[in-house]
């Protein structure tokens, strides 16, 4: 199975990929996370795509073009694989046909998933995970059973992503 999920930040595909994971052991390709692992990694294009989100700004296509053309040849990928947020833009859907074509594989479904842009504010800025294995919480819908651990690991450290504001979220739904 080889899927698409598509729409702004916190509309759900994280959660929603998550489901789709647990049943069909298929791997969910963040763009975001591709991104934020090539940057810790200090690789050539994290170097650059740091530089660009440090500012605040989106990342070229060719930078997320290439991060996802490697990612899709990974092994965990050849039974398929669940794309979250990519591709965000009409180049990169024909980069990313061309890359399946070049690849000899296709899509089997895109799904589009729409909020209202208040309740993506309120989703967005209310959302942080456990520092130690990334399980996600929120402020209001899920928070720890136990105030400050984490109910995965029990690690007491958690963290914000600094774009995770309702200032950037309005400008990126602009």
């Amino acid at each position: 199975m080889k899927l698409i999920l598509l729409g702004p930040p916190g509309a759900g595909k994280g959660t929603q990929a998550k489901l789709i994971v647990d049943k069909y052991s298929i791997p969910q390709l963040s763009t975001g996370d591709m991104l934020r692992e090539a940057v810790a990694n200090q690789t050539e294009i994290g170097k650059k795509a740091k530089a660009v989100m440090d500012a605040g700004e989106l990342v070229s296509n060719e930078i997320v073009n290439a991060i996802v053309s490697e990612r899709l040849d990974a092994d965990d990928c050849k039974n398929g694989f669940i794309l979250d947020g990519f591709p965000r833009t009409l180049d990169q859907a024909e980069a990313l046909s061309e890359m399946l074509s070049n690849k000899g594989t296709d899509l089997d479904d895109v799904i589009e998933l729409k909020v209202d842009d208040e309740a993506l504010v309120e989703r967005v800025s209310g959302r942080y995970t456990c520092a130690n294995c990334g399980e996600g919480y929120h402020d209001t819908f899920k928070v720890p059973a136990t105030e400050n651990v984490c109910d995965r690991c029990g690690s007491s450290e958690f963290k914000r992503r600094p774009d995770d504001n309702a200032d950037t979220l309005r400008t990126r739904l602009m």
